[in-house]
Order: structure tokens, then C-alpha cells, then sequence
């Protein structure tokens, strides 16, 4: 496995920036945060002569150069092209440069849905510690999130001081609170729980008026442990939520997990599914229907596999990108602990079995054209990547894996004209590679910078354990 590059690493590539300083790795957590407002401006950028994955498909295309004016993308040419006023310069020489990653389902850490036991409230949200995993994903190269349902209060500050620039972060776009019916998958704390209508609507609205970016609700009747089934939103009240949000220029997303919810759903108007399909294989049917709507599925297969992973190759917390940007002793808490719940757990080994049908039935769904969208439904950045491997696993050419990665999470949040390629007039999120992921998807880790709206991030400078 290529290890990630270490930040020592990063100044080599740069002709405008200096080398990072061992104080400068070492500055604490709260100035991180604070001169986050002051550095997240767009910057100018040339890229030159490096061999381009544009996201759009294809293998890479060597000598090429990429400029960015005011952190979006100007020119694109396989000639050389004048730096902008002031830009940061990167020698893309022997490199390869792909858009910024995606995860497009995640729960961010730091929010909390439910009362620990005992407890009739809550704790306060954990801010720094949903920092510190925003940093890893960074860190990591992804520059675009999509938060699935967490704690309102939580997740839609954390959107807002993003967007704000106050926090080095990817972007971030979230539902907040999920939509779901009474007893069923998801009521939870934070969540808006509908079984009627128009009764619903001021309970809608109130959700709307926190600017979601996209509605996430559940059609699942399938539970776990002493409850196998579970009530289920009547499809047609989920049909008239789905017109509501679009009504109102808000996509939608649908967790279920069956082939016959999945089709309800399509038809009902929801514009993507959180998942795949895991409780059978998918019929050819179904996934040139997946392909002829054109509906987004998020992949969502670390989810099921990571339970039996960590009790059967525990080793994998080795890799570099795992010490880098997970506290130590949180991997020893994994290691032991975590890793004795989860043998003694039937669920670990029950979704060890449904992950190899969803990995099958995404397989299918991208060998009959349909739109396969990257996400962990976890909160790492090595999650992240750790999707990406699953699907090369599942047998996906690592240069198609690519748009899954890039251009397909903007298409699943409406947003393609601005972000997940690089083309001109779109936001300039990119990473440079120290090798080519359109030969192994691995080679997504070998990374010497990250850049989001122009502006190259300092790696060194967040705050995780590769940087203490």
C-alpha cells in the first residue's frame, strides 16, 4: 500500500511557498482554528506541466497545466500558460492531479444524538473533536462532505463557520436533522418525525427554515435484534414530502435498503439513495432502471465491512494514513476493547454478509451505466479512502472509480456546474498525487497537496497526531 506523504514533504512541490517550519507543526489546536478566518481566501494558482485526471472520465493526460483566479479554475490547456498575478506555482512534473475527494454520507463525530445511559440529557456537542476529524479528511484530500443526519444545533454550525471560514475544513453541505416516521429507522433525537398530512407541514417548514442542503428521510422497515421490523413511512406521504422539499429547491436522499423500497422511492420522486441495496441481489431490472433514471446511489460499504475487518485484520490501523490522523489512543481503544464488542457481536457478522451482496449489487449498477456516488456512512478520512478500496475490490477499474470520487458527489447535491472536476469556471478543489490513482485507487493516498478554492492547504499545520 503507498504510504501517505508526510508534511516534510509538501514544500517540495511548491515554487512559491516555503518549507514548513517543525514550530509551525506544532502550533496548538485553538490557533489553528483562529487563523483559519484569516487564511481561507481564495489564492491564484498555476499548476504546470502535470498529468491530469480531470474527474470526467478517462486516464490521465500528461503535460498539462491548470491555472486558478480567485480560487476557480481558468484555463486548462496542454500548453504552457502564464501564471495569474500573484500565484502560488506547483510543479506537477512526474505528479498527477485529480479534483478533491468526496465522502457523501458521513455523521460527523462531535454531535450527539443520544443520551448516554443514565442520562436524561445529552452532552454538550464535542466541537473540537468534529474539528479535529474535519481535519482528517482534509488532510486526507477530500474537500467535500455531505453530513446525513446529525445533530441539528451541531452540524449546521459547523456548515456555517465553514462556509464562514472560521475552520479548516472541506466544504461541508448537510440535512441537519433527519425526516423520518414515528418508530422508525432514525426517530431519534434531533431528527422531525412525520405521520401525516398537512399536520406536517409546520414541522417541515421548521426544518426548511435551517437552510438544509439537501432532505435526507428513511423508507425502512427492516430492524435489528428484538425488533426485526419497524413502522414505515406510507409511501405516499413520502411522495408529497419529496415534492415539498423540491418545491422549495432542496434535493433529496432516501435510506433503504431494499430492491422494492428503492423502486418505490425512484418513483416517488426522491432524487438519490443513501445506499445501496443490501438485503438481496439487485435484479438487471433494477439496475438498468437505476441507470435510465439517472438517481444517484451513495456506495456506503465501510459501513458493513469495518465490524468483521477490525476483529479478523486488526493490522490495518498500522498504515500510515490511520497513525496520521487518528489519535493513538483511540486506535488502542479500537484495538482492544472495540475489537471484543464487535466479535461478540451477531450484527458484525451478519453485515459481513450483507456487504459482499451490496458490493455485487453496486457492481451492477455501474456496469449498466447508473451514477455511483463515494461515501463511508462513517467520519474519517481513512474511511474515505477505505470506500474507495472496497469498490476496486468489488471489482470497479480504478479509473472509474474516479468520477465516483469527484464529479459524481457534485451531481448528487444538483451542484456539477461548480464543483468535482477540473474544468474552467468550477472552484478549484484539487489534490496533487505522487502517483497515478487511475492505475490503483490506492495511489489516492500518495499525497503532496491538497488545495481547496485555490488556496493550498498547510497540512502541517492541523491539528492531528502526524502534526504533534
Amino acid at each position: 500500500m503507498t504510504p501517505i506523504f508526510s508534511p516534510g514533504s509538501e514544500g517540495m512541490s511548491l515554487t512559491a511557498v516555503p518549507p514548513s517550519t517543525k514550530a509551525r507543526r506544532l502550533r496548538s489546536f485553538l490557533l489553528t482554528t483562529l487563523l483559519c478566518a484569516s487564511t481561507a481566501g481564495a489564492q491564484n494558482l498555476l499548476v504546470e506541466n502535470v498529468s491530469l485526471l480531470d474527474g470526467t472520465g478517462g486516464p490521465a493526460v500528461a503535460g498539462m497545466w491548470v491555472a486558478v483566479e480567485d480560487g476557480r479554475i481558468s484555463a486548462v490547456d496542454n500548453a504552457p500558460l502564464e501564471a495569474p498575478d500573484g500565484a502560488v506555482v506547483l510543479n506537477g512534473e512526474g505528479r498527477y492531479l485529480m479534483p478533491g475527494l468526496v465522502d457523501m454520507h458521513i455523521h460527523l463525530r462531535g454531535g450527539v444524538r443520544t443520551p448516554p445511559e443514565g442520562l436524561q440529557e445529552p452532552p454538550a456537542p464535542n466541537f473540537e473533536e468534529g474539528i479535529q476529524a474535519l481535519h482528517g479528511y482534509l488532510y486526507s484530500g477530500f474537500t467535500m462532505l455531505y453530513d446525513a443526519g446529525n445533530d441539528p444545533d451541531f452540524i449546521l454550525e459547523m456548515r456555517d463557520r465553514e462556509r464562514a471560514g472560521e475552520i479548516e475544513s472541506p466544504r461541508i453541505f448537510a440535512t441537519g436533522g433527519i425526516v423520518t416516521y414515528p418508530g422508525s429507522h432514525g426517530s431519534s433525537a434531533g431528527a422531525t418525525l412525520v405521520d401525516d398530512w398537512p399536520e406536517a407541514k409546520p414541522l417541515l417548514d421548521a426544518h426548511i427554515a435551517r437552510q438544509p442542503d439537501v432532505l435526507k428521510l428513511t423508507y425502512e422497515e427492516r430492524g435489528w435484534g428484538s425488533r426485526p421490523t419497524i413502522p414505515r413511512l406510507p409511501v405516499e406521504l413520502m411522495q408529497t414530502i419529496v415534492e415539498y422539499y423540491n418545491e422549495r429547491g432542496i434535493r433529496t436522499t432516501v435510506h433503504t435498503s431494499s430492491e422494492l423500497r428503492a423502486r418505490q422511492a425512484i418513483f416517488a420522486g426522491v432524487d438519490t439513495l443513501a445506499h445501496p441495496i443490501i438485503q438481496g441481489p439487485v435484479t438487471e431490472q433494477f439496475a438498468r432502471l437505476m441507470a435510465a433514471k439517472g438517481v444517484p446511489m451513495v456506495t456506503t460499504l465501510t459501513i458493513g465491512e469495518n465490524y468483521a475487518r477490525l476483529v479478523e485484520q486488526p493490522e490495518y490501523l498500522d498504515q500510515p494514513i490511520y497513525r496520521d490522523t487518528i489519535d493513538p489512543d483511540e486506535i488502542e481503544t479500537l484495538r482492544t476493547e472495540t475489537r471484543a464488542e464487535y466479535e461478540a457481536r451477531p450484527w458484525t457478522w451478519w453485515m459481513k454478509v450483507m456487504t459482499e451482496i451490496a458490493k455485487e449489487n453496486v457492481r451492477m449498477v455501474h456496469a449498466a451505466g447508473g451514477v455511483l456516488v463515494a461515501g463511508s456512512d462513517q467520519s474519517s478520512g481513512p474511511a474515505g479512502h477505505r470506500e474507495l478500496e472496497l469498490l476496486q475490490d468489488a471489482g470497479i477499474a480504478a479509473v472509474d472509480i474516479i468520477p465516483i470520487a469527484t464529479l459524481n458527489g457534485a451531481v448528487f447535491l444538483g451542484m456539477q456546474h461548480k464543483f468535482g472536476s477540473i474544468e474552467p469556471g468550477k472552484y478549484a478543489d484539487m489534490v496533487l498525487l505522487d502517483a497515478n490513482p487511475a492505475e490503483d485507487i490506492n495511489n489516492a493516498k500518495a499525497i503532496l497537496e491538497v488545495i481547496k478554492g485555490g488556496r493550498v492547504i498547510d497540512r502541517s499545520a492541523l491539528n492531528l497526531p502526524v502534526n504533534r
